[in-house]
């Protein structure tokens, strides 16, 4: 929201004074134009992130000056911690705060400062540490721009009591006008009007993307815990390249394009670049988060850190191929030795948070539907599951996106033989897959042949508890020490701004239980929720502040 000229004079009272703020960056234009956002908490610390639109008035400066704050009130007046710093064109103008000095399990508020302007208050959250009695997070993908509103991101900023949000891959995608999910009659076309293989190109898409108000809102509410799938470089992106990358189109070296993209990712997004590189040499994103002794969350890189090129449909001997794999062997022994390590330290919940489908999406046991899944990548899953039942390692649980689809599975070696899996009981089951669906992408359309296809894999695939093939959702976890709860919310458009959702489905795994089971009753919300980040626009978030930072920047 802009500062105007007479809401400036009305508060302030002090009209010369405000007309120098205003001048000094484009008659008033919010230099704050993509939101705020924070991410990859720790419990001392939390990514804040913001970017400074470049002006076009000829007097602003190549680099650009900000301070930052934080405090513990909506209202900005008990501030803990605050800074100051310099961005420019090299990282975009964007800015990313590694704000430390906090302290674990709070809630805190916090906004930018330049050019005599204010952002934004943003809401965020450390990590708990010892013994923690519940956990509330959203967890969501595939958020296509051109498809649809992003009535999904508005449904999760409207909850107060989240602890986090985690997006779990295609944040962005990369298509032109014309290209999957496009929908012409919403006035969405992707910017720039290409398929993106540039820098510039990648920035110019993350900053459309960023200008969504219900995008801002849910970053402005929640912080994010991120992974990227395909669609932030290529669809069906592996490390040497992908299926819609096409050199001889002029799309250039794929591994220029996937390092620029990956580039683009950490000045974008509020992550936090711990210094770990994939042997190709750009930034790995596959980390942990402890909420005390909850949860120990694992997010994997299942796409483009090490994984193999995908197998041809049905050419299941390369699939098998245990020299193959979906992870590469840094990143597997490393997922391998946090799920011991978890274990060891008698944390409750081992959480997954990746990108593709680990459950077997087959009819048959030697039958693999989809290759660009872990299905395509058998030794990888089967070393993974042999890793866990040789360790004992309990309360395995599995958050999927990509499939733009509601998903409820059983996690088995071999769920096709009576001998190692019972789909009644859950007998031999090593944990339990819950599956987003998109937030604007979409699997297939509603209609009597989907409701059938639905039924016909639920009857045939014997790990399969619940799928739903159209809708658009996001699922919501409640984790307590005695069981993982996870909730599909539906909504019912994305081609208008005005929509419901609905509750569609409950399934949760007991702790002890490797297994899920359906749940019948919702989980409430906390009744003493933190406050929500006020309004951008309000008194003490806008003109007031504005004076305030005419003395910091």
């Amino acid at each position: 929201m802009s500062l105007s000229r007479r809401r400036f004079l009305h508060f302030s009272g002090a009209g010369l004074a405000a007309l120098s703020l205003l001048k000094a960056y484009g008659s008033g234009r919010q230099p704050f134009q993509h939101g705020v956002a924070s991410g990859d908490p720790l419990t001392d610390r939390v990514i804040l992130w913001t970017r400074i639109s470049p002006s076009d008035d000829p007097f602003f400066q190549a680099m650009v000056a900000f301070t930052w704050e934080v405090a513990l009130d909506p209202e900005m007046r008990l501030v803990v911690n605050r800074g100051s710093g310099i961005t420019g064109p090299e990282v975009d103008y964007t800015i990313k705060v590694d704000a430390s000095g906090l302290q674990p399990g709070t809630t805190y508020y916090y906004r930018f400062y330049s050019n005599n302007m204010d952002s934004p208050i943003g809401r965020t959250r450390t990590l708990p540490l010892g013994h923690v009695d519940r956990l509330r997070f959203a967890v969501t993908s595939c958020s296509n721009y051109p498809m649809g509103y992003f009535n999904v991101y508005r449904d999760i900023a409207l909850r107060p009591d989240l602890d986090m949000v985690l997006h779990l891959g295609d944040y962005i995608y990369e298509y032109g006008p014309g290209g999957f999910g496009t929908n012409q009659a919403l006035g969405r076309d992707p910017i720039p009007a290409k398929e993106i293989v540039t820098l510039q190109d990648y920035r110019q898409r993350y900053a459309q993307y960023r200008s969504d108000p219900d995008l801002q809102e849910v970053h402005r509410q929640h912080p994010f815990i991120c992974v990227w799938d395909d669609h932030e470089s290529a669809n069906n992106a592996w490390a040497g390249g992908a299926e819609n990358h096409n050199p001889e189109k002029g799309e250039g070296d794929w591994f220029k394009r996937r390092s620029e993209a990956n580039q683009v990712y950490f000045e974008w997004m509020p992550i936090r670049d711990n210094g770990v590189f994939d042997h190709f040499g750009d930034r790995a994103i596959y980390r942990s988060f402890r909420f005390g002794n909850l949860m120990d969350l694992m997010m994997l890189d299942t796409r483009i850190a090490a994984r193999n090129e995908q197998a041809g449909l049905f050419d299941q001997p390369t699939a098998d191929d245990p020299k193959r794999s979906i992870l590469g062997q840094q990143q597997e022994e490393w997922l391998h030795q946090s799920l011991t390590q978890s274990q060891a330290n008698g944390v409750r919940w081992r959480v997954l948070g990746q990108q593709v489908m680990m459950a077997q999406l087959t009819l048959a046991e030697d039958f693999s539907i989809n290759m660009d899944q872990w299905d395509g990548y058998t030794a990888t899953r089967t070393r993974l599951f042999n890793h866990i039942t040789r360790h004992h390692i309990e309360n395995f649980v599995v958050l999927t996106g990509d499939i733009h689809s509601s998903w409820a599975w059983d996690l088995a070696n071999n769920p096709f033989s009576i001998l190692e899996y019972g789909p009644l009981t859950g007998r031999g089951a090593l944990g339990g897959e819950f599956v987003t669906p998109g937030v604007t992408s979409s699997f297939l359309n509603k209609s009597h042949l989907t409701d059938i296809a639905a039924m016909a894999m639920d009857g045939l695939i014997p790990h399969l508890k619940w799928v739903d093939i159209t809708e658009r959702g996001y699922v919501l976890m409640d984790i307590s020490h005695s069981r993982a709860k996870a909730h599909w919310y539906h909504v019912n458009t994305v081609s208008s701004r005005d929509y419901n959702s609905n509750l569609a489905r409950i399934y949760k795994q007991k702790a002890g239980f490797n297994h899920i089971q359906r749940a019948w009753s919702e989980s409430t919300g906390s009744i003493d929720a933190p406050a929500p980040a006020p309004e951008y626009g309000s008194l003490a978030g806008n003109a007031i502040a504005a004076l305030r930072a005419r003395y910091k920047v």
